[in-house]
C-alpha cells in the first residue's frame, strides 16, 4: 500500500476491484431504486416489485445479483423470501447519494445532470 498525501494509506488492487464491482451494480437504476427501498427497511420480493414497478422475475434476479455480491440478504418467512440490507454503511452510502442527488434536483439552480456516456 502507498501513502496519499491525505496521510491515508491506499487499498489494495483486491479491494479496489471490489468496490467498483459492487459500484457496478449499482450503476443499475433498477438495482439502486431497490436498494432504496430497502433502505428504507426490509421487504420480500412481491411488494419490492410492486414499489419499484418492475415484474417480479426481473426484480428477483436483480435481487439475487445484489444477493450474491453481498449488499442484500434474505430469510424465509414461510412460503415468502424477505430482503434486507444489513450493512449500516451501505444504508448510509445509498441514502446520501439518492438523499443528496434528489436535494439537487429540487433546487432551481443546481439540476440534476447526466452524465455522458453513462448508461442507467
Amino acid at each position: 500500500m502507498t501513502e496519499s498525501a491525505g496521510g491515508f494509506e491506499d487499498p489494495p488492487a483486491e479491494v479496489l476491484a471490489a468496490a467498483a464491482a459492487a459500484f457496478g451494480l449499482l450503476a443499475s437504476s433498477a438495482r439502486l431504486h431497490l436498494m432504496w427501498a430497502l433502505s428504507q427497511g426490509e421487504c420480500d420480493v412481491t411488494h419490492l416489485a410492486d414499489r419499484v414497478g418492475g415484474a417480479l422475475p426481473a426484480v428477483s434476479q436483480h435481487l439475487a445479483k445484489l444477493k450474491l455480491a453481498g449488499l442484500v440478504r434474505s430469510r424465509r418467512e414461510g412460503r415468502r423470501q424477505v430482503y434486507y440490507i444489513d450493512d449500516p454503511d451501505v444504508v448510509t452510502l445509498v441514502r446520501v447519494m439518492v438523499g443528496q442527488l434528489t436535494a439537487r434536483s429540487q433546487q432551481a439552480s443546481a439540476p440534476v445532470h447526466r452524465l455522458r456516456g453513462i448508461g442507467g
